[in-house]
């Protein structure tokens, strides 16, 4: 049996670590449930306010980019002051940030507080990941992140279907309000157990932090220059192809922050991100594999949502249930593979995103060959078998990421990954819609029926989803194939 791990000096019993995790791990679903369920909202926020499409497009985007630019600075934080600390600030104005939405008057006045709930979603979720890099020692740890993987799994895919529902008990135009209420009671009843369960993970101290406040400057124009050109994507003719300019910004601000936080580091001070954390090879490979994996995930489920509700016209309730069979089979599979990552390793990842591929390929085929009527059902098969190949990715590459890690690093590395997983969200969603609207717009006028015109539309989007899980595939077979020559050459050095 492990021993128990020590924060703050307190060692902890195996009950105490699991109440604090399971407050963790809520409030981390919580957090993703805001990025899928407020998707099917949409429609019903247009009716309420008259909302033009670029306002609809900043509310969840908006959301998205300041989780992102939040996630790092915010894990820094955490791992040299307190966790727990800034886990409860997050929750809080978390909370708050919901009640703004579900009372916003005008659509300016939501875009604003989705603002500022994404900021309070990117400081609380460095400090879920790294109070459970450091509440579980050893193989135990892997178990954990098997638990964590399930719920994040479960909270993604239900996301549509709790938001369809709320939308249908509240009705079309203020349906949506209740989306943002039913944060009210659950961060409440969070905030106390937060409160209660959650142990220190540091001791007070005097010596001021190095914020390193041109490092955060450079971090946010970089990662904003990045994602920005991506999240206002929709496909449209009318989109502006300007913002691809921004690009060029990205290029020279990832140039400046490299060499600024080099010089930074040499000088002895702590850094925003320390580079040499890339030098890991199962951080590196991890967090590049997760990043791409996220670009296909969040892109099928949209795609697919698009789909049913446009080409078969199906309602938003229904057509959020198709992706419960990937919630349940991937809750199940994330539990069972963060017991099996300590014995298969990269190689349960390679044999997961192969299941993904599949069940990818399963969806297309699904909507292309099967009558209208049946299409839903077939597809629901189809997410079981994709959610079966998702689980064993997502716990166990948390896991082999975050291996090597020092402890005390834990909230950092974990929100350089989680970023990744953001960007790879932003840029996967733009290339996939800008394929399925593209084809709408180009084909519109070709005389296709308008079922044959969606299924071109899907087929088009989707292979962008199979290119990304392609190449995370790659990166997967290249990390195992590196870890069994290591391994190898490991052997003939102790022989």
């Amino acid at each position: 049996m492990t021993d128990a791990p020590i924060t703050q000096n307190i060692p902890l019993t195996p009950q105490k670590r699991w109440r604090a995790y399971w407050v963790c791990v809520a409030v981390a679903a919580l957090t993703i449930l805001d990025l899928s369920k407020v998707n099917v909202a949409l429609p019903s926020i247009e009716k309420s306010f008259g909302a033009t499409s670029t306002e609809l497009q900043l509310i969840v985007s908006g959301y998205v980019l300041a989780f992102g630019l939040t996630l790092v600075p915010a894990g820094r934080f955490g791992d040299v002051r307190s966790r727990k600390a800034f886990f409860i600030v997050g929750l809080t104005l978390f909370t708050l940030a919901s009640v703004a939405c579900a009372l916003a008057p005008t659509s300016t006045f939501l875009l604003v507080a989705r603002l500022v709930q994404g900021v309070a979603a990117g400081i609380q979720m460095p400090q879920v990941l790294g109070l459970i890099q450091q509440l579980f020692p050893g193989a135990e740890r892997a178990k954990a992140f098997g638990l964590f993987g399930a719920m994040i799994g479960i909270a993604t895919a239900v996301g549509p279907t709790l938001g369809g529902l709320l939308i249908a008990i509240g009705g079309e135009s203020d349906g949506w309000r209740l989306i943002f209420w039913i944060n009210l009671p659950l961060g409440i009843a969070a905030l106390a157990l937060a409160i209660w369960l959650l142990p220190q993970t540091r001791e007070r101290s005097s010596r001021s932090v190095s914020i390193d406040p041109v490092g955060i400057l450079l971090f946010g124009i970089t990662i904003l220059a990045l994602m920005w050109p991506f999240l206002l994507t929709t496909g449209a003719p009318t989109d502006d192809p300007a913002r691809w300019w921004l690009l060029v910004v990205f290029v020279l601000g990832v140039t400046a922050f490299i060499a600024w936080e080099t010089r930074y580091a040499a000088a002895g001070r702590d850094p925003l991100i320390p580079l040499k954390l890339f030098r890991i090879s199962s951080f590196r490979n991890g967090s590049a594999l997760i990043a791409v994996y996220f670009a296909a995930l969040p892109s099928a489920f949209l795609l697919t949502t698009l789909y049913l509700q446009q080409g078969l016209g199906l309602a938003p309730v229904f057509a959020g249930m198709v992706s419960i069979g990937f919630a349940l089979t991937s809750a199940l599979s994330s539990w069972r593979g963060g017991t099996l990552v300590s014995r298969y390793g990269r190689a349960l990842v390679v044999w997961g995103l192969v299941g993904v591929l599949l069940g990818a390929g399963l969806l297309v085929a699904a909507a292309i060959l099967t009558p209208p009527e049946l299409t839903p059902w077939f597809m629901a098969a189809a997410m079981l078998v994709a959610g079966t190949g998702g689980g064993f990715v997502v716990s166990p590459n948390q896991t082999l990421t975050l291996h090597d890690i020092p402890v005390r690093q834990g909230g950092l590395a974990g929100s350089v990954g989680q970023l990744g997983q953001r960007i790879g969200t932003a840029i996967g969603t733009a290339v996939a819609l800008s394929l399925f609207y593209s084809t709408i717009y180009r084909e519109k006028d070709s005389g296709e029926s308008d079922l044959t015109l969606y299924h071109h539309a899907y087929g088009y989007g989707m292979l962008s989803v199979a290119l990304f899980i392609a190449v995370a595939f790659a990166i997967a077979v290249l990390d195992l194939g590196s870890r069994r020559r290591r391994g190898a050459a490991a052997g003939e050095d102790a022989a």
